[in-house]
């Protein structure tokens, strides 16, 4: 087939048509400059060459192309940068869930700007020392346990503070996060069917691909996913691009979130404790439950917080959340309840004043406690502690001294004084003790010292955990902020690109506007000017 004498008028049209549409499309860029999420967009083009030309009517070698087709209109994209982007989200939304939750326990036992605790504790010694000087006084007395309750008022405010951050963050979890979630997950699958759609009438959708792509981004912070594309065959050979999206949890075990227009969908199980995640694929297969094997994301950061207790768990864990604070306040007061209470006990006497004692020689203790559980079903914690109701009725008070009378006779044993006992409560408060935690699963030793420096190592820890996790979020924000900014560098529109590109594609119009002049002025010479020699 020979190349027609009026096709360079056909290679000029189509050179001004591509041109023309590449100064639309860059002309949208612009406009989008400033718009969050927009993808810069590109006119796809390639060479036009029509096969099955005639051999014998021309030269291989001599064969020239019909101009310039274009394809379509794309997005600049990087899907190894959009890859690395959302396992950055994931690990930030963990870190940014986890720093959220130390911040609500700092406010509650960070005691650096307020008295709280630890100086009930110094008060409660200083009234001991008092009644020690006057070991007789009833007033005294009462003082000591005015401090005591004081402390007490102090460790059910502290109790029930850390229980309202679990409820308030259990109700949130469950009645915010995840509905956010599955609200993103629906969303996404209803741009796809929409996408879908325009590609079938031959709309690329390329803005609803941008909000998709933002539903996506925001998806990854939840929990870790991954993305595939795929083509769909709708018959004679043309084929429309669809997305699944998977979650892929630490054992595993792969959920299809997305497909098509079909969704999973996450729940919760927070009628006790600890908060459980399950999953549901688009295929209705499960639920599953996730809690435990969910790798990153707000969701795994807000359920450590919510369920983790560090090295109270079983196996121990690596995240201190709530539990650890409850439980750590819990052996403290147990411990104080334990030592005064025992301190506080008298030796039994006989109807001549003297003390009883066992088959072995030991004098027999009647117990005078001064904290008893509010609910005497359960152990003494934090929320479960009273002043005993005979120590509160008066019924007794601070056991001032167990002194040994010898022989029947008066006076003290040797090295004994009259508020040996009052002394011996103000040294333990002090002194070295050894923390506990009673778990269903053994006894975890957590701290030895003083009551004092136990809280102190407490707020001390949170503090820790509070700027562990503040730092690492600060170098996961520098990271996702370097990625991002990768990604701008091919997705993000540029003025001066743009610019550029706008100086290039009017130079090419203007130059395919010349070829169409120079080729008319040729034809005008070929068809008025041949033939007319010697007229």
């Amino acid at each position: 087939m020979m190349r027609s004498t009026f096709a360079g008028f056909t290679t000029a049209t189509l050179a001004l048509n591509a041109s023309h549409r590449a100064l639309e499309v860059t002309g949208q860029n612009i406009a989008n400059i400033n718009t969050p999420g927009y993808t810069r967009q590109r006119l796809d083009i390639k060479s036009l060459y029509l096969r099955g030309g005639e051999f014998y009517n021309s030269n291989p070698n001599a064969r020239i192309g019909f101009g310039v087709e274009i394809t379509g209109v794309s997005q600049l994209r990087d899907p190894f940068l959009d890859i690395q982007y959302r396992l950055q989200m994931a690990k930030l939304g963990t870190t940014d869930a986890q720093v959220a939750g130390y911040e609500k326990l700092a406010n509650i036992l960070d005691e650096t700007n307020s008295d709280g605790i630890k100086t009930a504790l110094s008060d409660l010694t200083s009234q001991l020392q008092k009644l020690a000087q006057n070991p007789n006084s009833k007033e005294y007395d009462s003082m000591v346990r005015s401090s005591s309750q004081i402390l007490l008022n102090l460790f059910h405010r502290n109790a029930t503070d850390l229980q309202e951050v679990r409820t308030d963050l259990t109700n949130e979890f469950r009645d915010t996060t995840i509905p956010d979630a599955n609200k993103i997950i629906q969303n996404i699958a209803e741009l796809n069917e929409s996408i879908k759609n325009s590609e079938i009438l031959g709309n690329p959708a390329l803005e609803l691909k941008d909000e998709r792509n933002e539903l996506i981004d925001e998806l990854a912070s939840y929990l870790p996913i991954t993305v595939k594309y795929r083509d769909h065959d709708l018959g004679a050979g043309f084929t429309v691009e669809e997305l699944d999206i998977y979650y892929t949890d630490a054992d595993g075990t792969s959920y299809k979130l997305i497909s098509d227009n079909l969704t999973g969908i996450l729940s919760t199980n927070a009628d006790g404790q600890p908060v459980e995640l399950h999953i549901t694929d688009c295929y209705g297969k499960g639920p599953e439950e996730i809690t435990n094997t969910i790798g990153e994301g707000v969701l795994k950061g807000t359920l450590d917080i919510l369920n983790k207790s560090g090295a109270f768990d079983d196996p121990p864990s690596d995240i201190r959340g709530i539990g650890y604070y409850e439980k750590s306040l819990d052996a403290q007061v147990a411990k104080l309840a334990e030592v005064l209470n025992d301190l506080n006990k008298v030796s039994v006497k006989d109807a001549n004043g003297n003390p009883v004692t066992d088959n072995n020689g030991n004098p027999i203790m009647e117990d005078r406690p001064l904290f008893e559980p509010i609910d005497p079903n359960k152990p003494i914690t934090a929320a479960n502690i009273k002043i005993a109701d005979k120590w509160a009725n008066g019924d007794y008070g601070i056991t001032i001294s167990n002194v040994q009378v010898p022989n029947g006779e008066g006076g003290n044993s040797t090295g004994a004084t009259a508020d040996e006992n009052v002394l011996k409560m103000i040294k333990a408060l002090s002194a070295e003790q050894q923390f506990t935690y009673k778990g269903d699963a053994g006894d975890v030793d957590f701290y030895k010292g003083s009551f004092y420096n136990c809280f102190v190592n407490m707020e001390n820890i949170l503090n820790i955990d509070l700027k562990a996790g503040n730092s690492t979020l600060d170098n996961k924000i520098t990271v996702i902020n370097q990625t991002a900014d990768l990604k701008d560098s091919i997705s993000g529109v540029s003025l001066d690109e743009e610019g550029i590109n706008l100086l290039h594609y009017q130079q090419s119009y203007s130059a395919a506007a010349r070829l169409m002049t120079t080729l008319d002025e040729a034809l005008d010479k070929l068809i008025n000017g041949t033939g007319v020699v010697g007229r």
